[in-house]
């Protein structure tokens, strides 16, 4: 008997410059289990803030490989990144990862907080 396998495209997208970087992070954080987590948390100066982090995986979670990053979402999350870029930028007046996404109705100065 042939066991169905169900693929799921992933949420969001990372930049290559966000790819590089992400590399550099890996290897900081080469924990056993460790996934990078995305998705969003109440708070920030317009009523949501990203998440991105390194994590453990937790049931609620959906499993991507973006990359041959293995990433969680939390399934209640999905729908708020859905579409969203991840990049990074290393400028003089910037430096970190940009959230790009289609779904925030307004964001925050920062980019780092948005509303829906």
């Amino acid at each position: 008997m042939e066991t169905e396998i169900e693929l799921t495209a992933a949420p969001v997208t990372f930049s290559a410059n966000a790819l590089l970087e992400l590399e550099n992070l890996k290897l900081l954080h080469s924990e056993a289990n460790q996934y990078l987590r995305v998705g969003v948390k109440g708070g920030g100066c317009s009523g949501m803030s990203y998440l991105l982090a390194y994590d453990q995986k937790q049931e609620r979670d959906n499993e991507y490989i973006i990359h041959e990053i293995p990433v969680i979402i939390d399934k209640a999350h999905v729908m708020y990144v859905l579409g969203m870029e991840i990049d990074w930028t290393n400028g003089l007046n910037n430096r970190g990862f940009e959230f790009l996404n289609p779904n925030a109705k307004s964001t925050c100065g920062c980019g780092e907080s948005f509303s829906t």
